[in-house]
């Protein structure tokens, strides 16, 4: 699975500066606006213990985690809806991505400029969600002049989704972002079809000073007020000090995160909660050749579990053998899980648990 998740905010927040230290993929990194013209795409692992806990337990040959691709998006000002600044590019290709990573800058530096003259985070925040708004509201006119032509023609589908477009205009209207807007299945499905940015889930990562990083600051505690309000996650982070333990190798890292009293560093808590943003869950693979997780939605039945690793294992889909990890992680190997009897064997209809370790069986 193609998985993206956009890193937005305005310019000299901090974006690039966060994705250096997530993907070491060296984006440029300068005290002006726009330094970053194309977006810089990197792929990242999902930290996940589970999978180092399987790898000892089992010693394949070759692990693989879950990853999934940050895109770092240029600047965003205010006026980019109409075109400012980068804005056409910015829109284009956030409109790509399935979540959004809202870089609010919560640190004072006389050195680094602020584009508005000041640090404000809850007008950092309300630009950036304004102009998202405004851009959907212009794409989504558009649909609705085609979509009332067919409804008017009684079909009952079309009829349904301009019915909910006025709705959705309503609501985007009130400078209220879609994914604020509480919506039946059915609407969310046609909802989906609008390709609407606000319609993207959200995560707010508030980039602190060092000292702020493990308690935070006014700054931060006004963007978990907001972030409450719209039911999102936010992540603190020192964007500086991430930058320095990305760095470093695994076991320099756990040594300074001690000695700043953090258990993990704050983009391990970004990647995973923007992992989770995707309402996505982990299953794992286990052999002697390799251990892998592998990513699916929430939901996913095993057929279709099975289909992320290859399209004819889904086709040829008999059943599932299932192990929870906890289990083997209990019992001390794959093996003491088959002797408890606590392998289950699953067909078409089970749901896929996080944290299970399968082996699907399949015709060719």
């Amino acid at each position: 699975m193609s998985l993206q998740c956009g890193i937005v905010g305005l310019p000299n927040v901090g974006k690039s500066t966060i994705f250096n230290a997530i993907t070491r993929a060296g984006a440029q990194s300068a005290n002006y606006p726009f330094c970053t013209i194309e977006p810089n795409v990197g792929r990242v692992d999902v930290p996940d213990t589970r999978l180092t806990r399987l790898e000892a337990i089992v010693k394949p040959k070759n692990t693989v985690p879950a990853s999934m691709e940050f895109v770092d998006i240029a600047g965003l000002v205010e006026g980019a809806s109409k075109g400012e600044g980068l804005g056409n590019q910015f829109l284009s290709h956030i409109r790509e991505t399935q979540a959004i990573a809202h870089i609010v800058r919560c640190f004072e530096d006389e050195n680094i400029i602020h584009v508005r003259g000041k640090v404000s985070p809850a007008d950092d925040i309300r630009i950036i969600n304004l102009e998202l708004i405004l851009a959907d509201l212009d794409s989504l006119e558009k649909q609705i002049q085609k979509i009332e032509k067919k409804a008017k023609s009684g079909d009952k589908v079309e009829k349904a989704k301009f019915e909910l477009a006025v709705k959705v205009r309503e609501h985007l209207n009130s400078e209220k972002p879609l994914r604020t807007l509480v919506l039946t299945a059915d609407e969310q499905e046609i909802a989906k079809g609008f390709s609407l940015i606000t319609g993207r889930p959200m995560l707010y990562v508030t980039n602190v000073d060092e000292a702020a990083a493990g308690s935070g600051n006014e700054h931060t505690k006004l963007v978990e007020k907001i972030a409450a309000e719209e039911g999102a996650p936010v992540v603190r982070l020192c964007g500086r000090t991430e930058e320095e333990i990305a760095a470093l190798s695994g076991d320099e890292q756990a040594e300074y995160l001690k000695s700043i009293g953090l258990e993990e560093s704050g983009l391990a808590r970004m990647i995973r909660a923007s992992y989770a943003l995707l309402n996505l869950l982990t299953y794992f693979t286990a052999g002697e050749v390799e251990v892998r997780a592998w990513t699916v939605t929430k939901g996913s039945t095993a057929p279709e579990a099975a289909g992320v690793i290859h399209s004819d294992i889904q086709r040829g889909f008999i059943r599932a053998e299932v192990m929870d990890c906890e289990d083997i992680f209990r019992l001390g190997n794959m093996q003491a899980v088959r002797d408890a009897g606590k392998m289950r064997l699953e067909g078409k209809d089970y749901i896929v648990k996080d944290g299970d370790v399968c082996y699907f069986r399949f015709n060719v």
